[in-house]
């Protein structure tokens, strides 16, 4: 099918960067604008882009459809992007790009070489020709760096040249005492979790490597080794919490720097992400801002981009040209490669805070996130796919566990039809496949609310599983039995379930409440969101972490916002009941 003639780009501004997941975030189409009529190309090349840099992939191809750039023996080519994330841009090729709903693409960018690795993988599986069997040039570069709020970043770097476990293993019992700055608390730090994002994984792969003290040539043999084990539990031991998307951290992190209000990431000290993100922060491209304006307000404390001694990994942004390319097009994708890698386009990378092609950063960018070593940056090289694959089926049993407790509205208004099924049928698949995620040693237990019933005369919840072993089997049987009827006492039960688990608080392990719903709260005894807000606002010491479901369109998703901010959780939008299903795996994924 023909591409329509004009461009559309609301979708995705210049600053709206978005983490390279796997798996979870839908692919957004994008094509350019055609060259003016009676200048039509007979080539045409399908590039399909990360989500992080696609916006500027728009703009780029549609300065090289403005040029008279003509390619020997095939006349001009016309560039159309379309955006995927690079997990499911990867699925996608290895399973025919059937589903994507965009156009096949010649030409694959995707945020790191981590995941054409990946899908040479899934191809020598299935069989198949390889679609990725070599290397790839850059066309952009940004390392993962460790970033921290201005002082503490300064307090660091005092000690001089540190390393990943140093810096990351921080905390013990001393935490930021052992600094001199008891009143800081303990240490933690924020990561996205390495089965959905390209700087969780690179943020795992280079922990591995400070632990075996190399920067390459990781075997599988080192991710055995008890002595690497005991490392990274170390540092994972750490994390505040996991997120599915950094962007969505630094966003919330900029509101509160504003604003001074609640739901700051004040239990975090650090956040491991790309260098790219730590400038779009601290220009206030991740700030809230006025309708016209492009970027807000540079926040009050900056983060500054620490770089441990051993090393860290690249996210190279590779241009690679697969095999469904034809003679014109291979000619036509070498041409794009070339146009990008000049110096005006160059500069229109560095403006949203990448390295050029060949890992060169601009004095701006160093002006903004923080000067690199005297030496210069040391890169870890791209463990061997399998070694990769191995590193994420290993990660489960590493990753900091968690206590959980899950609250599931059970109001009548669950009773209404979503397509042929009720919501709460639906609302309890969608649970059963979410929970399936977990690690067998979290804690996990179950409440059911609405309001008094027959059922449940004295209180408008109940416990129907104890916070403990993780028993999925038990959990889906309760849920399976539950009674659908009453109100939604839904400000009643939050704070109920936050004093439960303040009273059952774990200082090993992510505490967090996940609360299910498709209203708001109608329950007249507690209607006072100002006092539930100030009772779960966060306690650095022992934080408790609202995440809120707000399932279908009678959800009031504000109000849940509202609510997990204040205890720096997060609420994911399912107000479409299609997105529950993604909803869940993007929320398991904190834990």
């Amino acid at each position: 099918m023909a591409p329509p003639a004009t461009r559309t780009r609301q979708w995705l501004p210049y600053t709206a960067a978005v983490t390279a997941g796997l798996v979870v975030i839908a692919g957004a189409f994008v094509f350019v604008r055609q060259r003016e009529a009676g200048n039509d190309c007979a080539t045409i090349l399908q590039v399909n882009s990360s989500t992080e840099k696609a916006a500027l992939l728009v703009d780029l191809a549609e300065r090289y459809n403005r040029s008279d750039r003509s390619i020997e023996g095939s006349g001009c080519a016309q560039v159309h992007v379309s955006a995927l994330n690079s997990g499911k841009a990867t699925e996608a090729l290895a399973s025919g790009w059937t589903h994507t709903g965009l156009p096949q693409p010649q030409v694959w960018l995707p945020t790191s070489s981590l995941w054409t690795g990946q899908l040479r993988l899934l191809d020598e599986a299935a069989g198949r020709e390889l679609q990725t069997p070599d290397r790839y040039p850059s066309i952009a570069n940004s390392p993962l760096v460790i970033a921290m709020p201005q002082p503490k970043a300064e307090l660091v770097l005092k000690r001089g040249s540190l390393g990943w476990g140093e810096i990351l293993g921080l905390s013990g019992r001393d935490g930021w005492a052992g600094f001199g700055k008891p009143e800081w608390g303990r240490f933690t730090f924020g990561k996205d979790n390495p089965n959905l994002s390209t700087s969780g994984l690179a943020a795992t792969i280079a922990t591995y490597y400070a632990a075996v003290q190399r920067a390459s040539d990781l075997t599988r043999s080192d991710l055995a080794d008890p002595a690497v084990t005991q490392f990274v539990r170390r540092i994972e031991a750490n994390v505040s919490h996991y997120s599915d998307d950094s962007v969505d951290l630094l966003r919330s992190l900029a509101e509160a720097d504003l604003t001074g209000g609640a739901g700051s990431t004040d239990d975090m000290s650090a956040i491991v992400l790309q260098e790219e993100l730590v400038d779009l922060y601290n220009t206030g491209a991740l700030s809230p801002r006025q309708e016209g304006q492009e970027r807000g307000r540079r926040p009050n404390v900056p983060l500054v981009a620490v770089h441990p001694k051993e090393g860290t990994f690249n996210l190279d942004h590779p241009f690679v040209v697969l095999p469904s390319a034809d003679e014109r097009q291979r000619a036509a994708a070498a041409d794009f490669q070339k146009f990008l890698t000049e110096d005006a386009q160059q500069e229109s990378f560095a403006r949203l805070g990448f390295r050029d092609h060949e890992r060169r950063a601009s004095a701006e960018l160093l002006a903004s996130v923080g000067a690199e070593p005297t030496a210069g940056l040391n890169y870890f090289e791209p463990p061997d796919p399998q070694v990769v694959s191995a590193m994420l089926d290993g990660w489960r049993t590493l990753r900091k566990k968690a206590n959980i407790l899950i609250a599931l509205d059970t109001s009548g208004s669950m009773q209404a039809m979503v397509g042929t099924r009720t919501r709460f049928q639906v609302a309890s698949a969608a649970a059963g496949k979410g929970l399936a995620l977990l690690n067998t040693e979290d804690r996990v237990g179950l409440w059911s609310f609405s309001s008094e019933t027959q059922q449940r005369p004295k209180s408008p919840y109940r416990e129907e599983v104890p916070l403990g072993g993780f028993d999925q089997k038990r959990i889906n049987s309760k849920i399976a039995g539950l009674q659908v009827e009453g109100g939604t006492a839904l400000y009643a039960t939050v704070r109920a379930a936050h004093r439960e688990l303040l009273d059952r608080y774990d200082p090993q392990r992510i505490n967090a409440i996940v609360v299910l719903t498709d209203g708001k709260n109608e329950y007249s005894k507690d209607n006072d969101l100002a006092r539930l807000l100030g009772e779960v606002a966060l306690d650095p010491q022992r934080p408790v972490k609202v995440f809120c479901i707000a399932f279908d369109r009678e959800s009031d998703f504000a109000t849940l916002d509202r609510i997990a901010k204040a205890s720096s959780g997060k609420a994911f939008d399912a107000t479409d009941p299609a997105k529950i299903d993604e909803a869940f795996v993007k929320l398991v994924s904190s834990f």
